[in-house]
């Protein structure tokens, strides 16, 4: 007879009682716990102590593992991980009151393994969420190839509804291009105030030199940088760093280097400065001139 707890592990780390039945006796079930080495989460369901929390919490309500917590689940990255596991039920489908604390969502959805498939995921996203989070998913999901944009688009048109049109646009502007959630957040600021002409991760390359923007616009030679906490983790990579930047500017480049608290708690101000290095305002806004 196989291990309670192993088979619990094959299964992801929780299990219905019906499930286990088929592999394990309901003594070993009963005596696995007692032991400690499995834990009743909810009537009927099993889990391991250390299981993934949100396909615990979606098994313990009898549904799936859904939006940012399917994105966790997909390895996707996530400007703002969720607070609780979100889990989508069928239609109709009661709340157990002895389930896991977690937010409910209602609906039809593809699955594997308990977990909306990666297509639905950002389609969920994308219905739920502000624009900068729901393209730092989507984004993810295109670069790391969880995703093709044909089924995302595909998956996107073949909505109904009151959000369709919302969604089909969003879709539509997923580039697995972007390197990072803040690349993904500074290119927001730049859609949500019709700044056009700035491309993803742009090739700027000569016969000596080679590098890449973040997003750079060609024709008026402006690139923008979303540096992250850990951009120089070394004395020698700020030195290139460097080097980069004098390269860049040699060659006719100004790039605009934004943190990201300047793009998270300050858009206002990243948008008027972007918009001043590209001509677009003068520069009457004192805010441009903040430390």
């Amino acid at each position: 007879m196989a291990d309670v707890a192993e088979v619990i592990g094959r299964r992801g780390g929780s299990s219905t009682f019906a499930d286990l039945r088929a592999l394990v006796s309901a003594r070993a079930v009963r005596n696995a716990l007692a032991a400690g080495d499995i834990r009743r989460v909810a009537k009927g369901v099993y889990a391991l102590p250390e299981a993934p929390p949100a396909l615990t919490a979606a098994r313990s309500h009898g549904g799936v593992v859904s939006h940012l917590s399917a994105a966790q689940h997909w390895g996707l990255d996530v400007i703002n991980p969720p607070t609780l596991p979100h889990v989508t039920l069928p239609p109709g489908r009661v709340r157990r009151s002895t389930g896991l604390p977690c937010v409910l969502h209602w609906a039809n959805v593809p699955a594997l393994d308990d977990v909306t498939t990666p297509v639905r995921t950002v389609i969920d996203c994308v219905r739920t969420l502000p624009l900068a989070d729901s393209l730092a998913a989507a984004d993810s999901a295109l670069r790391m190839g969880r995703v093709e944009h044909d089924d995302l688009l595909d998956a996107a048109h073949r909505l109904r509804g009151p959000h369709s049109r919302r969604i089909q646009r969003v879709v539509a502007l997923a580039d697995g291009r972007a390197e990072s959630v803040l690349e993904s957040a500074l290119r927001t600021l730049l859609i949500e105030r019709g700044l056009e002409g700035f491309v993803p991760q742009l090739l700027v390359q000569d016969a000596e030199f080679s590098a890449r923007l973040d997003l750079g616009h060609p024709r008026l030679r402006l690139g923008l940088e979303a540096d992250g906490f850990e951009y120089h983790g070394s004395r020698r990579a700020l030195v290139k760093d460097c080097r980069r930047h004098v390269n860049l500017t040699i060659r006719g480049w100004r790039v605009l280097r934004f943190s990201w608290e300047d793009i998270m708690y300050d858009p206002e101000w990243v948008v008027a400065t972007i918009e001043r290095a590209a001509g677009l305002a003068p520069l009457t806004n004192r805010r441009l001139h903040a430390a």
